[in-house]
């Protein structure tokens, strides 16, 4: 291997460690092999834990989850050509999201772009304003530190998200004999200055911990609601607790326990305790639910968002709400909650949570039933849950009981996609170092159904995905497609073939496929077993649901809760 090939692929490594960088995920290819044996000599030095995975998106997807379950940047590793664009789902996330992501790709040196020359695009500028920072770094030079430093600063900027690192690199692309002993020197080196790069921990800290701080409007007393949404923290939390105030939880929120908050929140919204509604604290991205979305831009509601810096979702004077810096000026803007407020949200959260149990106990097996019982087994055995996207996640939202116990959710709420659900689940779980649920659908399963698969020797996640499988896209029934096709016989072929997406995939095959284990689960007694095995290595747990039932299920659910707290 040439020197300067060599040299650049450890000045960029050792930038990255320094960075925060412990985990890599590499994808194979011979233009990215000099960074790739570099990485090797790291990893077993134990400066950095490297994973190999053989599809780009699925690579980029674990690295997004490593990330999101440590709060530390990971990093991608791809070779030139097609790789790159590979990446452009997880980079798209990662910038609506906020995640540090480092897409680390090589390329052709300059004398070969342009040329026709084998997997050689134009690169550089490839994910546009998607990045946070850029930086095409060329051959020649010992100032790659320089170079790279204030590209990997913007990783944790003001918003955090994903930066893109071009590595040109010349011929040849293999060690040298004489290579070998500096590059073992320059990891051992690299791992005494950094450390072990142990798994990291994701937790939830307790809601009473802390304070919020602000004055004490004790003299205001309003109709105000806490509405947290994905990745709103636990201070969201916290601060309806101080002040007297319901609160509405997204799964993702990081805020959905403590006695403040509300279950089934987004049917409430529709009883006479919604209409009284007269202020609407945002903390965090709203995502999931239309009541919510309908609340926050009701003429007769104040509105306001605790954001005390930008953020990428988001551009500025886009919304409604008023923009606060702090959570003193969130005091000042809620007050304190009126006499008897919080008390009869507390009482319709508990009678509606209540309604929608039974309800569920007598249905037939369902998204709803399913999402609570993995809320609750992950409640109890400590595991993060993973949520995919569509139902899974609304799922949650509806039948999922806060609590003190409630598990910590990652859910890919940037864009919302179900692109590379299970390879972010099992990126989590190496991440955290523990085990990890994850909730989905059929379809998001089998459009990423080939990240179960590991090589040989690759460190194994503990995994169990839980497939609710009603044989196509179930999210569609709920929305207005759905009610088209139901009452209009021209359009009920065209809503199935086009929404409804029908197939007939055997999981099972799948999973036996991939290497991961698989049960079938068509009771609720079933599934109850299935979630009472511990989580070892990777396993599918696939329930079997039909899809023809939901718009059903779903109206009795908001005549149930209407029934039992129809005043709140």
């Amino acid at each position: 291997m040439s020197t300067s090939s060599l040299a650049t692929a450890r000045a960029v490594l050792t930038a990255l460690v320094a960075a925060g960088t412990r985990h890599l995920v590499v994808a194979p290819g011979s233009r990215s092999a000099p960074l790739a044996y570099a990485a090797a000599a790291a990893h077993a030095a134990g400066a950095l834990e490297v994973h190999v995975r053989v599809d780009e998106r699925g690579a980029a997807f674990t690295a997004l989850g490593i990330a999101r379950a440590t709060g530390r940047p990971a990093a991608v590793l791809t070779t030139s050509g097609t790789a790159v664009g590979n990446l452009l789902p997880a980079a798209l996330e990662a910038d609506h999201a906020e995640v540090p992501l480092v897409l680390l790709t090589a390329d052709r040196p300059p004398e070969l772009r342009g040329t026709g020359a084998n997997q050689t695009t134009r690169q550089p500028g490839i994910f546009g304003d998607h990045v946070r920072a850029g930086l095409d770094l060329l051959p020649g030079g010992d100032d790659v530190p320089a170079r790279l430093a204030p590209v990997l600063a913007a990783l944790a900027g003001a918003p955090a998200g994903p930066v893109h690192l071009n590595v040109a690199l010349r011929d040849p692309l293999h060690p040298a004999p004489e290579d070998g002993p500096e590059l073992a020197g320059w990891a051992r080196d690299l791992a005494a200055r950094t450390g072990p790069a142990g798994p990291g921990a994701l937790a939830l800290p307790a809601v009473g911990a802390g304070t919020v701080p602000g004055p004490d409007p004790a003299g205001d007393r309003s109709r105000a609601v806490v509405v947290a949404g994905d990745g709103a923290g636990p201070d969201a939390a916290r601060f309806a607790g101080a002040l007297g105030l319901p609160l509405l939880a997204e799964p993702s929120s990081g805020a959905r326990r403590g006695p403040n908050a509300a279950g089934a929140y987004r049917l409430l919204l529709g009883t006479a305790l919604g209409a009284g509604v007269e202020r609407v604290l945002l903390v965090g991205r709203p995502t999931l639910s239309r009541p919510v979305a309908a609340l926050l831009q009701r003429p007769d509601v104040a509105t306001a968002a605790v954001r005390p810096g930008p953020v990428a979702w988001c551009e500025p004077g886009r919304r409604r709400e008023e923009v606060l810096p702090d959570w003193s000026a969130a005091a000042a803007f809620t007050g304190r909650g009126a006499p008897g407020w919080l008390p009869a949200w507390q009482r319709a959260g508990a009678a509606a949570d209540d309604a929608v149990a039974a309800l569920l106990a007598r249905a037939p097996v369902s998204g709803p039933a399913v999402a609570a019982a993995v809320w609750a087994a992950c409640a109890r055995d400590g595991a993060l849950l993973v949520a995919g996207s569509s139902n899974p996640v609304r799922d949650l939202d509806l039948a999922a009981r806060p609590g003190s116990d409630a598990p910590p959710v990652v859910a890919n709420r940037g864009l919302a996609g179900i692109d590379g659900t299970v390879a972010t689940a099992a990126g989590a779980g190496l991440g955290a170092g523990r085990p990890v649920r994850a909730l989905l659908g059929d379809l998001t399963f089998l459009h990423d159904a080939s990240s179960l698969l590991l090589g040989t020797g690759e460190r194994e996640p503990d995994l169990q995905v839980v497939v609710l499988n009603d044989g196509g896209g179930g999210i569609f029934a709920t929305l207005e497609h759905g009610a088209l096709g139901e009452r209009d016989e021209q359009y009920r072929d065209v809503v199935e073939r086009f929404f409804g997406t029908p197939h007939t995939a055997r999981l099972d095959a799948l999973c036996a496929g991939w290497g991961a284990a698989h049960v079938r689960a068509g009771t609720a007694a079933e599934l109850g077993r299935a979630l009472a095995a511990p989580v070892r290595g990777r396993s599918v747990v696939e329930v079997p649901a039909d899809r023809a039932r939901l718009r059903a299920l779903h109206a009795r659910l908001r005549e149930a809760v209407a029934a039992a707290a129809p005043g709140g």
